[in-house]
């Protein structure tokens, strides 16, 4: 079996579409996923699709490319993180790519998440685009290891990857392992131990090879676990049991 521990399936293009995408992930040998929330406003769709489906979970928290909307505190994303459904905080983190001055606010949110996170003893689940140092450095003084969590969508180089493994985070791979320009990439995914691995879609983004520029979905994380499992030249079974057993390890709230 298989588990999706990213995927936004609140967003429209899943609208009046879950059953066939539930049914997608049965009939690929997907159990679970993850429904990952990006701003308080759309949040109450995230959670009831983890309300709704047993096998869905769901995160709290506000990514770091929303310019606009409310701004949680800490006290008000630990209060929504108790509901039984919420197993994770985030999506958090920091994006240069699109906030290309840097700025500081996305630097206080992610320290914001982190602490709600320690306060809330759950994990983070981290975005980091063009701002590796900085995204580091944070989780370095705010103490994101006493948290955990995973740097998801991971594009990074080997040494940030070591970096993150060093503060007890996971490292999540994405269709783009997949992508045949992906080289650094395939090496991380060669190199990241076992017990720290997880595999994700993004869905609706970044489907991998061979559905690279359709609408992903989470039935299609199989895909990129093939890919993972080529690069390290180990039974296709090994890495899906390794990635399963460590998203419910990691997110320890969800029961499997």
């Amino acid at each position: 079996m298989y588990v999706d521990s990213h995927c936004h399936l609140d967003l429209p293009e899943f609208s009046g579409r879950i059953g066939d995408v539930l049914a997608a992930m049965r009939a690929s040998r997907v159990s679970h996923a993850l429904c990952i929330s990006v701003n308080l406003e759309h949040w109450p769709a995230v959670l009831a699709l983890a309300e709704a489906h047993g096998n869905l979970w769901a995160t709290v928290g506000k990514h770091p490319d929303q310019v606009d909307g409310y701004e949680p505190d800490v006290a008000e994303l630990v209060r929504l993180a108790q509901h039984p459904r919420i197993v994770a905080i985030g999506e958090t983190g920091l994006d240069y790519y699109w906030q290309k001055d840097a700025p500081q606010w996305q630097r206080e949110r992610f320290r914001t998440h982190i602490r709600a996170a320690r306060e809330a003893g759950l994990p983070l689940v981290v975005h980091t685009r063009e701002a590796a140092a900085d995204t580091i450095r944070l989780m370095r003084e705010e103490g994101a290891g006493q948290a955990g969590g995973v740097m998801h969508c991971f594009s990074e180089t080997q040494e940030v990857a070591e970096q993150a493994l060093e503060l007890g985070f996971y490292i999540s791979f994405s269709g783009i392992v997949t992508f045949k320009n992906a080289l650094a990439l395939k090496q991380v995914a060669q190199a990241v131990p076992l017990d720290r691995l997880l595999i994700e879609t993004d869905a609706p983004y970044l489907a991998p090879m061979p559905y690279r520029g359709r609408t992903n979905q989470p039935a299609y994380v199989v895909h990129v676990a093939e890919e993972i499992a080529r690069l390290r030249q180990v039974p296709l079974e090994t890495v899906a049991a390794a990635s399963s057993e460590n998203f419910f390890r990691l997110f320890a709230k969800a029961d499997s």
